[in-house]
């Protein structure tokens, strides 16, 4: 797997609002606006979650799985529209279907996350979605997503 990246950390979070502890994406490996995204979390022990979760065998906890995938895609929502992170401006995840989880994620793996735009319709985006490990796929599903203005 090539190591270029199309994104780095600093531009990762001119797009997202997250931040540590709940960035989920460390780069972005290929974009294709509009269509797909492929990123990566590198999973070490210094997670918080691990702490509990669990303290004999550390395991990423799988709803962490499906956030990292969401975060990735909404990347490629943002990254689409050219709209950076603005403070009156969040993707939504309004839905996650047939999440189906294939083998455990522990420390020292690099998840690849994969989202793929199937849809858009009425304000609503759907993606399929997968994190994988090694070429082994790790967790799968379909998010439904939305981009909205908050009010304060």
């Amino acid at each position: 797997m090539t190591t270029k990246s199309v994104m780095e950390i600093a531009e990762i979070k001119e797009y997202l609002p997250h931040r540590y502890p709940f960035l989920l994406v460390d780069r972005v490996l290929e974009l294709e606006p509009d269509r797909r995204i492929v990123a990566i979390k590198n999973v070490t022990i210094n997670e918080p979650f691990f702490q509990g979760h669990f303290p004999h065998y550390p395991v990423m906890p799988g709803v962490l799985i499906v956030e990292a995938m969401a975060q990735a895609a909404a990347l490629l929502s943002f990254k689409s529209k050219g709209d950076k992170r603005d403070e009156n401006m969040v993707v939504y995840l309004v839905g996650v279907d047939g999440a189906r989880f294939k083998r455990p994620i522990v420390p020292g793996d690099t998840l690849i996350l994969e989202a793929e735009k199937m849809l858009e319709k009425r304000g609503l985006i759907k993606y399929a979605v997968r994190a994988k490990v090694d070429d082994q796929l790790a967790c799968e599903a379909e998010l439904l997503c939305t981009q909205r203005l908050i009010t304060k």
